[in-house]
């Protein structure tokens, strides 16, 4: 019913930044809640930022660093990463749920810090 595609991912140097959009389409309506999902060479997925009524919320790791944000009248969500580190590398996936068992996933956007 839903279907999300991210971009804006690339390579880039520590301490820069990176924002990655995400677009959703189809049965928007019943959206709830949207996030960002990374996931490191050998590491679990881990849910980096989400954003519902209630406002956004961030994992330790990234606070003060990334900001998610949402425009509505376009169906479109951010998140603006800056001062990027190694450990920020990942796949970053695009989410969104419309209640519990029914969560969309985008295809997954590569970024990658390095020097």
């Amino acid at each position: 019913q839903v279907q999300l595609v991210e971009s804006g991912g690339g390579l880039v140097q520590p301490g820069e930044s990176l924002r990655l959009s995400c677009v959703a389409s189809g049965s928007i309506f019943s959206i709830v809640a949207m996030g960002w999902y990374r996931q490191a060479p050998g590491k679990q997925r881990e849910l980096v930022a989400a954003i519902t009524s209630g406002g956004t919320n961030y994992v330790d790791s990234v606070k003060g660093r990334f900001t998610l944000s949402r425009d509505n009248a376009k169906n479109m969500m951010y998140l603006q990463m800056n001062s990027l580190k190694p450990e920020d590398t990942g796949v970053y996936y695009c989410v969104a749920t419309a209640g519990p068992e029914d969560n969309y996933w985008g295809q997954g956007t590569q970024v990658t810090v390095s020097s």
